[in-house]
């Protein structure tokens, strides 16, 4: 084979495998794992949840408790969360979820905004949503991608990075308890 052409193949295999090296989970990687997460079942009466933001650095900047309550009528939720936050500040978001079909799901929230996504397969559910963020008197649209799963009937782990301008500004990090 001519060099040019090995050369040529060789650049095309690295590139492949280092694009599939980039390649970021789906939920259907989760698709075997147990307990299923079902958000109309999870997210069903009271919930609590504690968690920090972390800036890109690692510093931990806030931490918070969120307290939880939770309805579903058919395929139609409501999560009313009130947050608590270290410096004694608080803030109350409530989700209007809607169950798509199988494994599938959107959100709407005051500042979120248009509509979030989600994906469930398995014990796993990936949010896409931006989210309208107050900040020393100003608002910034952030991007969320947020991740959570279902360790056991009681305890559900998430894991959210945010983004700006596709730039890495920090992850939440929360542990939900289902009272």
């Amino acid at each position: 084979m001519p060099w040019n052409l090995r050369r040529t193949v060789l650049l095309a295999g690295l590139g492949a495998a280092l694009l599939q090296g980039c390649a970021s989970p789906q939920p259907k990687d989760y698709a075997q794992e147990r307990p299923v997460l079902a958000l109309e079942d999870y997210f069903s009466g009271r919930v609590v949840a504690h968690g920090i933001f972390q800036k890109r650095g690692g510093e931990v900047a806030r931490r918070f408790t969120v307290l939880m309550d939770c309805r579903w009528e058919g395929d139609e939720g409501v999560l009313d969360e009130a947050f608590t936050y270290s410096d004694g500040s608080t803030q109350r978001r409530v989700w209007h979820i809607t169950k798509l079909g199988p494994g599938r799901y959107s959100g709407r929230a005051d500042d979120v905004v248009g509509e979030a996504q989600g994906e469930a397969a398995g014990n796993a559910l990936r949010w896409n949503y931006t989210l309208r963020l107050p900040v020393d008197g100003k608002e910034y649209e952030v991007q969320f991608d947020d991740w959570m799963f279902l360790v056991d009937d009681k305890v559900l782990l998430n894991r959210a990075t945010m983004r700006k301008f596709g730039i890495r500004l920090g992850e939440v990090l929360l542990s939900f308890r289902k009272e």
